[in-house]
């Protein structure tokens, strides 16, 4: 065990040694390095990595809610932007929602009476996609109903994950694939990257999330 860094944890002297069956010394030995192996893990920063692939404002939430929580309980958070999710650290951020598509989201109104705010409207696809403007209207009654729950908005969940020191990695090919400008884009990115940078990132993480 000499030059390990388990070699002054596991301290036993020669009378000690001698003095224990082989099979006790086994027992005695496991012990001791299941000790210091969770030691080893108690003292380690958790880290974790998460690609974002989606820039709608349902698809939004997640990854800044998971990630700002978890700096906040002291790991170490990357966030990897690319395809549609790059968008989310643009300076002006205007994610948007569409039912289309997504039978699992509820269309409920954030206006009248309480039964009537409760109601589950099951829209039909043809309804969503035959009605201009439908998308901007289930936005902003998205908007509304997080206002009304008084749930924190995209802004600002971003803005508390820069502050709690998560680090936002942007793809470097998703901005050439879409033509976008990096004066578009918030200073507080902490590199822009791509495939190779986030799989090394990936590879040292406790928890790695696809979002």
């Amino acid at each position: 065990m000499k030059g390990t860094a388990m070699s002054t944890a596991i301290d036993i002297s020669h009378d000690t040694v001698a003095g224990m069956s082989a099979r006790a010394l086994n027992n005695w030995f496991d012990e001791r390095f299941a000790e210091n192996i969770e030691a080893l893990n108690n003292s380690k920063t958790p880290k974790l990595s998460i690609m974002v692939s989606k820039g709608t404002l349902d698809w939004a939430y997640p990854p800044f809610i998971v990630g700002s929580t978890a700096a906040a309980m002291g790991w170490d958070v990357s966030l990897f932007f690319t395809f549609y999710g790059l968008a989310l650290l643009k300076k002006k951020l205007r994610p948007n929602i569409s039912p289309l598509g997504n039978p699992a989201m509820p269309m409920k109104m954030p206006f009248g009476p309480k039964w009537f705010q409760h109601i589950e409207w099951n829209m039909p696809n043809v309804l969503m996609a035959g009605v201009p403007g439908f998308e901007t209207l289930a936005t902003s009654l998205m908007k509304k109903t997080v206002k009304n729950r008084g749930i924190a908005t995209i802004p600002y969940l971003r803005e508390l994950s820069i502050e709690a020191g998560v680090k936002l990695l942007a793809c470097q090919m998703t901005l050439d694939l879409f033509g976008w400008e990096k004066d578009e884009f918030i200073p507080e990115i902490s590199e822009w990257a791509g495939a190779a940078t986030y799989l090394s990132t990936a590879r040292g993480a406790d928890v790695t999330l696809f979002i």
